[in-house]
């Protein structure tokens, strides 16, 4: 059984192991995150030959901070180290290189998807349902160990679904344990929304359009945020304490401080202390 999600690598990005495919297969259009417009499995003009970002130290301040709130759950060292060998795309052939940029959004997907099922299974609540998880934990780490070949003809769609139902029915076990009335928010456009205090214990906001929101002070305990957008919301002094789903790529697209309480299985992003 692996470790809980918080202090188990090999579902964090470690670029130290990986070929910058996150720079390089994944396309990008010139917007408030991202200065330029990059075309899916063109090089990044900020990735250097050694793999590493030219600018990684001043991203926000250049115009990138998409890519400070990017994770890629550990896809990156996976395809790069176990899928591809070690083979590095820049020096080996074209087909290879190809084959690796259209695998690595799926292995990506598929690594996401190990973190929400290894998360519920630290949910007490959730013992119900603990078996078929881990059937579930363990089927899709043997796809993330598939051939480039099988990778590329997975529907990586349909497993998701199947995943999904499980996640459902963890969520409604472990908010059921919530103390009072528990919002049902889900998939709802609060996007600039007021929500200062609010009172969001064992909230619903899978899927929540939270863009901008205000958050400050709200009681978001034992809330479900899978999917939800929290990209430039207000988390000052909110209280996250318990809730789950929530992965480090959402946190890094919220704005918060030292007063923002979390979960143990995300970091506080480091430009939140400029914040403080």
């Amino acid at each position: 059984m692996r470790e809980h999600v918080s202090g188990q690598p090999i579902l964090r990005g470690d670029c130290e192991r990986c070929f910058g495919l996150c720079c390089v297969a994944l396309p990008f259009a010139a917007s408030a995150d991202f200065a330029v417009d990059k075309a899916a499995g063109t090089p990044c003009r900020n990735l250097r030959e050694d793999h590493r970002c030219g600018i990684h130290a001043r991203l926000r301040q250049e115009g990138f901070s998409g890519c400070t709130v990017y994770d890629c759950f550990g896809a990156g060292q996976q395809v790069s180290q176990i899928t591809f060998g070690g083979r590095d795309w820049r020096t080996g052939p074209a087909e290879d290189a190809r084959r690796m940029f259209e695998v690595f959004p799926v292995v990506r997907q598929l690594h996401e998807l190990l973190w929400y099922l290894t998360e519920a299974l630290t949910l007490p609540a959730a013992r119900p349902v603990h078996a078929e998880l881990r059937k579930a934990l363990e089927r899709t780490r043997e796809l993330t160990d598939g051939a480039p070949e099988e990778l590329a003809g997975l529907d990586v769609a349909a497993h998701r679904q199947e995943i999904n139902v499980l996640l459902l029915r963890t969520s409604e076990l472990a908010r059921a344990g919530v103390k009072g009335r528990k919002k049902d928010r889900r998939g709802a456009d609060l996007m600039g929304a007021r929500l200062k205090g609010a009172d969001l214990r064992g909230a619903n906001l899978r899927g929540a359009y939270l863009i901008a929101a205000d958050l400050t002070g709200a009681d978001l305990r034992g809330a479900d945020l899978i999917g939800a957008d929290l990209r430039d919301a207000d988390l000052t002094d909110a209280d996250l304490t318990g809730a789950f789903f929530l992965t480090q790529p959402q946190l890094n697209a919220a704005r918060g401080t030292a007063g923002t309480r979390l979960p143990g299985s995300v970091a506080r992003p480091g430009h939140w202390t400029a914040q403080v």
